[in-house]
Order: structure tokens, then C-alpha cells, then sequence
């Protein structure tokens, strides 16, 4: 279970210094341990310390404010291998296959403590969440293990899990919306390339 909140925008651009172009961590897909698994689409977005850190703290692993202390290279190993086996088990379940292995790895990934939270007192005298101590890598991993199981364990959300709707798109996510009718991880997205690629097509009908 996160221990702070995520970010309130549907997707956070981050501009990396060692690269010209920018890219984009996204946590609107309902539920942490999806938005860790839709890092791999259109390509990897894990491939450094800083955008893990920059994951870390965006999914609300951390309360906003906490110390997470040094992110080392290593950690990028353990978050893409529990992202690979939430993957398996996640699209297992919406195609009725029964990923074992998968759900044995994250089983063993959720079983260490997750971080002890703790309210301090701010400066202006109201109680904020911090974390007794910096948290590790394993326990950070447990927390979004935890919420795999949570959210694999409850019928009602795992009646909700979708598949994008999108070309070539695939993110999954929890689909909340009134009448359980999204069809994309994200109307500004794959939703907005929807509605232009309907629009090309009465272009051209209009114009033959």
C-alpha cells in the first residue's frame, strides 16, 4: 500500500538532462502496481536511477516530503523483474490463464515489511506523514507487491481491470468510470489518437 499520494496530474513529463528528449511517467491507470507495469509502453521508461526515482516518489511510495535516500542502480533490476511477473499475472487473469509462476514471484516479493509511517508535527504545527526510517528497495517492492495482491484478491476490482482500447496500446487498467465504460487508458492519449483517426477517416469519405 503506498504510504504517500500519488501525483494529481494523469501523467507527469520529466525532462532528463542526459537526453534531448523528454518522457513521460503516467499514473492514471487506477492502481500502482498497473502504473509500474504500463512503464514498459511505447518504450522502456525505467532505464535509469533517476527516472526510478522519479517513479518512486510520483506513485506515492514515499509521502511527499520523506527522505527515500540513495537509489542504486540495483534497485532497476528488482522493479522490472516484479513488473514483468505483475504483468504475467495481471494478463493472465483478464485472458483466464492461470500464471503460477508469476503469482508465486510476487507473493515472495510482497512478503517483506512494507515502510512504517509516522506523523511529525510541520512548522506551521499540523501533522504530516514521514517515514520512521529511509525505506529499501524490498520494501518498497513489497508495497507495490501488496497492492498486486489487493487488487488480484478483490472480485469487484479485478471485474474492473480493462484493457486499452488503443492501437497497438497495452496498458491495463482499473476501470471507476459511471457504467464501466472507458475504453482507454487515457481520453488525452490513446483517446484523443482515436478521435483524430476517426476524423482522417470522414476526411477522406467526404473527399471520395
Amino acid at each position: 500500500m503506498a504510504l504517500g499520494t500519488p501525483t494529481s496530474s494523469a501523467s507527469m513529463a520529466i525532462s532528463s538532462s542526459s537526453s534531448p528528449s523528454s518522457y513521460e511517467l503516467r499514473f492514471d491507470s487506477g492502481r500502482i502496481c498497473l502504473d509500474l507495469v504500463a512503464t514498459t509502453h511505447p518504450d522502456e521508461r525505467l532505464d535509469s536511477v533517476e527516472r526510478l526515482t522519479a517513479w518512486i516518489t510520483g506513485a506515492g511510495l514515499v509521502p511527499p516530503g520523506a527522505s527515500l535516500g540513495a537509489v542504486r542502480s540495483e534497485w532497476l533490476v528488482g522493479f522490472r523483474e516484479l513488473r514483468g511477473n505483475i504483468a504475467q499475472l495481471v494478463r493472465g487473469e483478464l485472458d483466464g490463464r492461470h500464471a503460477d509462476t508469476a503469482l508465486h514471484r510476487v507473493n515472495g516479493f510482497a512478503a517483506p515489511r512494507t515502510p512504517a509511517p509516522r506523523a511529525v508535527r510541520g512548522d506551521d504545527g499540523t501533522l504530516l506523514k514521514r517515514l520512521s526510517v529511509r525505506p529499501s528497495c524490498a520494501e518498497l517492492l513489497a508495497a507495490v507487491a501488496r497492492d498486486a495482491v489487493e487488487l488480484l484478491t478483490d472480485p469487484v476490482a479485478r471485474a474492473s481491470l480493462r484493457q486499452c482500447e488503443g492501437d497497438n496500446c497495452p496498458i491495463v487498467y482499473l476501470d471507476t468510470s459511471r457504467g464501466r465504460r472507458r475504453r482507454w487508458c487515457s481520453s488525452e492519449v490513446c483517446g484523443n489518437r482515436e478521435r483524430v483517426a476517426r476524423h482522417r477517416r470522414r476526411a477522406a469519405l467526404a473527399r471520395a
